[in-house]
């Protein structure tokens, strides 16, 4: 049964086009070096070919036969060999992935236990969310949030629309997170993104609707990146971005433009990959008051004699901080729909 019928994978999915390897052995012992190889980065990945930016130029490459089921994504730095002109017609091949500073990853679903990577090296999330049309979707949020400080990736909160309602109400909620935002709306200036954004590279993550694809065209003019409507009965947008699209931004007179990355809509995010432990790992000042901790605590709001229950207690721990951490830890095996 191929992945597109199980619902697993779409044919946006890396996974759906690799196909497994004959198991054959080398005919030498001596495999190339590769000495002429030349460094790229992987801006975006269609049914099996990769769009790369190799110095100043755009090459189409497909993966050398040893890498075999190795991915590749968008942000991979990759090394080249074979015609990397740029040219019409011309086919270059990815023969090596360098190591991966970060890994954005999410599963199809909280029991898949397959990770799949969405983009690499990127160090900051943009969670864009729609104040309104479409409605907030806070557990998909929570999910997101937790899927970056897995990553180890700095997340930021883009509120888009502010114009159709007072952001307020969210941002209440993720305050005591410490995690820092931004707020849009139609038309308005985006200087204060364009500042977080600067000298990074960042994913922007977010539903169908929200005003993603209209931030990405304001940001970088040349994108015609298509934008979509929001559907009036059922309140989700439809999808435009097919597939993640890396964009250098315009540099600026006081310092670089930086990088984004574009993202398809998504309505869920599995996280069976992230472990509790992990989590808690991104919030330093909760984890120093956990090492008293029976073992096997998860840290939850159910946990016996748990370190951050006796913090609250004792005034040494902020109650919204470590009730907004359990919200997340929970959003880890609550439906995202």
């Amino acid at each position: 049964m191929s992945p597109k019928s199980t619902g697993r994978y779409s044919e946006h999915d890396v996974e759906h086009y690799d196909r497994p390897r004959r198991h054959t052995r080398p005919r030498t012992k001596e495999r190339p070096t590769y000495d002429d190889a030349v460094d790229g980065v992987v801006v975006t990945v269609d049914r099996g070919r990769f769009t790369l930016l190799v110095e100043d130029r755009t090459v189409l490459a497909m993966k050398a036969r040893p890498l075999g089921r190795k991915g590749v994504v968008v942000g991979d730095r990759v090394r080249v060999v074979g015609d990397t002109s740029g040219d019409d017609g011309s086919l270059a091949r990815i023969v090596e992935v360098r190591e991966r500073a970060t890994t954005l990853r999410r599963t199809a679903d909280d029991d898949d236990p397959i990770e799949r990577v969405i983009v690499a090296n990127a160090d900051q999330l943009v969670v864009v969310i729609a104040l309104a049309d479409p409605d907030p979707q806070p557990r998909l949020i929570d999910r997101a949030l937790v899927a970056a400080y897995d990553a180890r990736m700095q997340p930021l909160l883009c509120l888009t629309k502010a114009d159709l309602r007072d952001p307020e109400t969210l941002l209440h909620t993720y305050r005591s997170l410490g995690v820092p935002w931004v707020v849009t709306q139609r038309g308005g200036d985006l200087g204060e993104l364009r500042d977080r954004l600067r000298g990074r590279t960042s994913v922007l993550l977010g539903s169908s609707g929200v005003g993603k694809s209209t931030l990405v065209n304001a940001l970088v003019p040349h994108a015609r990146r298509d934008v979509g409507v929001v559907n009036a009965v059922t309140g989700r947008g439809r999808h435009t971005s097919t597939s993640a699209f890396m964009l250098a931004l315009p540099e600026r007179g006081d310092g670089p433009g930086g990088w984004i990355i574009d993202t398809p809509g998504i309505r869920s995010f599995g996280l069976a990959h992230v472990e509790p432990e992990q989590l808690i790992e991104a919030f330093p000042d909760l984890d120093e008051m956990t090492e008293d901790c029976p073992r096997g605590c998860t840290h939850g709001t159910d946990e016996p004699e748990c370190g951050l229950d006796e913090a609250v207690a004792d005034g040494t721990a902020d109650p919204e901080r470590v009730a907004s951490f359990r919200r997340l830890l929970a959003a880890r095996s609550e439906s995202a729909y």
